[in-house]
């Protein structure tokens, strides 16, 4: 059967009419009674009264209240309050979500059998309003938000309670993670109201169902009592690494090339100091016995500010500490800084969510220095004095840096406050989050599901190219084009029940332990059983333990299989914020370990006086001593076939450090062209990028390799600099057009997005021609990511695409974007 075909003209004017539908308007909402008191006067329930007139404060939450105004829409682009009138209740808006309190009505006659009010904010039942009755002091309803600042209506039938007393209790008990609530507006109501976007009797429903309380054997144990206490499967074992008072509040590690671990203390967490009043530090463990438990431990640096990350290599240590990205040089390998930390970046916020700044950073395999960065911290980042045309936004993100080029880039974007990425043998990039699906598969240029906020242009030049679309109120530079983002690969969440993240903290044991995620690691090393290799591990906080994720292939990229928790700490205390295997491909982690688990901004509101490091090891797994620093470039080039990805890690970051080396790159030439497994010849590839050694026509030449992987990391490799040569882009074009791998295909389309975009027609066609990518969880999305800008920039080119693709929603999304634009008329001239 052939395809039906249409002229462009009626998709044209398809285009056309979609900026000309007509608007519907709804009903108003019918007008709600006053409740009156004993003297007949009317209660300030509606709050309108601008003060906290007929209610009674109890605790802290409620000092300064109501609110004038929707605050929520000033500091959140996503959310608003949905007050009604012009005072409210927030209790978000004046303190954020750590007081505590309750807030009591006096008691009024059920006049009306029928009641609303609006309640937004956090979802669990420490966040409520309730009606109780006054005889009784029972409460017959109660309901919570649903983890979102826009309230709703809740409806109230009040039938059985006519003529008797009640009050409302607004109650927030919640600290942490949405932990506030908004109120307004109680009205009674002679017949049942029909308000917009009312709270179902399904939600209420399910409002009412709490998966059962988590028990937890501990908390509060000795750092000794804790490694006894991990539970882990048959075979392995935890020591004690180091504990308090040598270690406290471990934020950040990394492993050298001598298997020491580097970590950074961070005491200033939650609030930066004043300038010069920083103290956190970075601390340097040993362990020169192999007994398991560090032996030297010498202090690096100290006052140190707001520190996040931490990664080491090239003669010196990369710090993250909003509003910075540093370099601490240690050139001559001493253990003390040779001088001041260098400014590389400034502009990270540290301001708003603290928890969720610059983190986790890693060496990739392609030789940039990757990280982290979570939704609520609105940066604005570029090298010290550059200006604001300069600078890249940055919030919901993994970002990388060149040591060298010193360029930074936002690699993807989207997710909810991640704070973990690790590569998997073929370079695969993961990430976990928190609050929304934790499991990610992160492609260059995707833009992956929020959990608030708007999407942003990834580049300068899409910065400039969206500048027209900007708020002009605003500093981010949004992109609202983007139309729809990429899911989670996860095929599952770690949290119970069907009230949402929040709701389900302490009571998720059977789904994984909770949302809240800290720290991933692709297990590559080489002592655990082989089942082991390739699965994801992050820490649960919540949940206390380790959770392990299975990916498997799919289309073009992953779904992630729920596999059995690999350890349960045991301990509520229990923070594990980040995990690494070593040289012997056992694996440590490193414990913040505090009765609180979730962040807030009091400062006194964290036990400065703990922290551990564990050591979870194997069978009779022996310590090895190890210096890749005193290897040749002969073993270093030989260590890229090592079973242990540590070693194939830090040879290649030396060999990258030693620079060009044309015997180097022919050993690598060697590996790449006649090594039978591919993952050691995409070792040899990425080495030979590193090391200045990957010549165009080396590169070309892969796009010919029978494995996709090869031919997927040639094309990344080659648009490093977004400056595709005539042969590449005659490549892309065939490849687009005939490579059989979905996988190829999403990097060609990731590609183009680096591409400029008058280069990119013949491309686009080429992948646009492939309808059995329709339903493929990344394809259709990236496809349209890299289309959009020639939609906007020429609209007969766009009309041409959308007659011949036979992708669906990319149809669709063309056909939107013209309607968008004020170009449309130029297509039909």
């Amino acid at each position: 059967m052939s395809e039906t075909t249409f002229p462009p003209s009626t998709f044209l004017s398809l285009a056309l009419s979609l900026t000309l539908c007509t608007q519907a308007f709804a009903a108003p909402a019918p007008a709600g009674i006053k409740p009156t008191g004993a003297d007949d006067r009317p209660l300030n329930l509606d709050l309108e009264d601008g003060t906290l007139k007929d209610w009674k404060v109890e605790g802290s939450a409620f000092g300064r209240q109501p609110i004038k105004g929707d605050t929520v829409a000033r500091r959140r682009d996503d959310m608003k309050s949905n007050h009604a009138g012009e005072y409210w209740i927030g209790t978000y808006e004046i303190a954020g979500d750590d007081p505590t309190g309750t807030l009591t009505s006096v008691p009024f006659k059920v006049t009306h059998p029928f009641a609303s009010f609006l309640i937004g904010g956090g979802s669990t039942e420490l966040n409520r309003v309730e009606l109780v009755r006054a005889d009784t002091k029972q409460a017959f309803f109660k309901v919570s938000g649903f983890d979102a600042e826009n309230m709703r209506p809740a409806v109230v039938d009040l039938q059985p309670h006519l003529g008797k007393e009640i009050f409302v209790r607004v109650i927030d008990h919640q600290i942490g993670a949405w932990g506030h609530i908004n109120f307004d507006d109680f009205k009674f109501f002679a017949a049942r109201p029909a308000l917009p976007n009312e709270i179902t009797a399904a939600e209420l429903a399910r409002q009412a169902e709490v998966p059962p309380a988590d028990v937890v054997k501990y908390a509060g144990l000795s750092p000794e009592e804790a490694a006894k206490a991990i539970t882990l499967p048959p075979g392995f074992s935890a020591r004690l690494f180091a504990g308090e008072p040598d270690v406290k509040q471990p934020i950040a590690f990394a492993i050298d090339d001598r298997a020491r671990l580097w970590v950074a203390e961070a005491y200033t967490y939650p609030r930066r100091a004043p300038e010069g009043q920083g103290k956190d530090r970075i601390l340097i463990f040993e362990d020169t016995d192999g007994d398991g438990r560090f032996n030297k431990r010498t202090v690096f640096m100290e006052g140190l500010n707001l520190v996040s990350g931490l990664e080491v290599g090239f003669g010196g240590v990369w710090v993250g500490a909003a509003p910075y990205l540093m370099f601490i040089p240690d050139k001559d390998g001493d253990d003390k800084p040779d001088g001041p930390p260098e400014i590389l970046l400034d502009g990270w916020d540290f301001r708003a969510d603290t928890h969720e700044t610059l983190n986790t950073f890693t060496w990739g395999p392609d030789g940039w220095l990757y990280g982290c960065h979570g939704v609520f911290c609105p940066s604005n980042v570029g090298k010290p004095g550059a200006p604001a045309s300069e600078r890249q936004w940055v919030d919901a993100a993994v970002w990388r840096y060149h040591p060298t080029k010193h360029r930074f880039e936002v690699f993807a974007e989207g997710a909810s406050n991640q704070w973990g990425v690790d590569f998997d043998d073929y370079g695969q990039c993961f990430i976990e989050a928190c609050v929304i699906p934790h499991l990610w598969h992160m492609i260059q240029g995707g833009r992956y599901q929020r959990q608030g906020g708007e999407h942003y242009a990834i580049s300068l030049e899409e910065i400039r190219r969206n500048e027209r679309a900007r708020n002009p109120n605003s500093r981010k530079p949004t992109y609202p084009f983007f139309y729809d983002d990429i899911k989670t690969i996860g095929d599952h969440v770690h949290w119970a029940g069907s009230k949402g993240p929040h709701a389900a903290n302490a009571r998720s044991d059977s789904a994984g332990g909770g949302h809240a995620h800290a720290g991933l690691m692709v297990y590559l090393g080489d002592s655990f059983p082989a089942d082991y290799r390739g699965k994801l591990f992050m820490n649960n906080i919540h949940g206390q333990r380790i959770n392990m994720d299975i990916p498997e292939r799919r289309g073009s990229g992953f779904v992630g299989k729920h596999g059995a928790d690999f350890a349960n700490f045991n301990d509520t205390w229990s923070q594990t914020m980040n995990l690494l295997y070593d040289q012997n491909g056992s694996v440590y982690v490193i414990d913040w370990y505090d009765k609180n688990q979730c962040h807030h901004n009091n400062v006194e509101g964290h036990d400065r006086s703990n922290g551990r490091i564990f050591k979870i090891v194997y069978g009779d797994t022996k310590w090895t001593p190890v210096d890749l620093q005193k290897k040749s470039d002969d073993e270093l080039v030989q260590l890229q076939l090592h079973p242990n990805d540590w070693y194939v890690r830090h040879a290649r970051r030396l060999l990258q450090e030693r620079g060009p080396n044309p015997k180097v790159h022919e050993a690598l030439l060697m590996i790449l062209s006649e090594n039978p497994d591919v993952t050691r010849r995409l070792r040899a590839l990425w080495a030979l990028h590193v090391t200045g050694g990957l010549t165009e026509k080396i590169a070309l030449a892969q796009l010919d390799h029978a494995n996709e992987y090869i031919r997927a990391w040639a094309i990344q490799l080659m648009m490093e600099d977004r400056n595709p040569s005539a042969a590449l882009l005659k490549e892309l074009a065939r490849l687009a057009k005939s490579d059989p791998s979905p996988f190829v295909r999403l990097y060609v389309a990731a590609a183009l997005q680096r591409t400029p975009v008058n280069q990119r027609l013949e491309v686009l066609e080429g992948l646009l021609a492939h309808a059995e990518d329709s339903q493929d969880h990344n394809l259709p999305l990236m496809y349209w990511y890299a289309t959009e800008p020639v939609v906007a920039q020429d609209m007969k080119l766009a009309v041409a695409l959308m007659t011949k693709t036979k992708i669906p929603l990319v149809r669709q999304f063309i056909t939107r974007r013209m309607a968008s634009s004020d170009k449309v008329a130029s297509a039909g001239r």
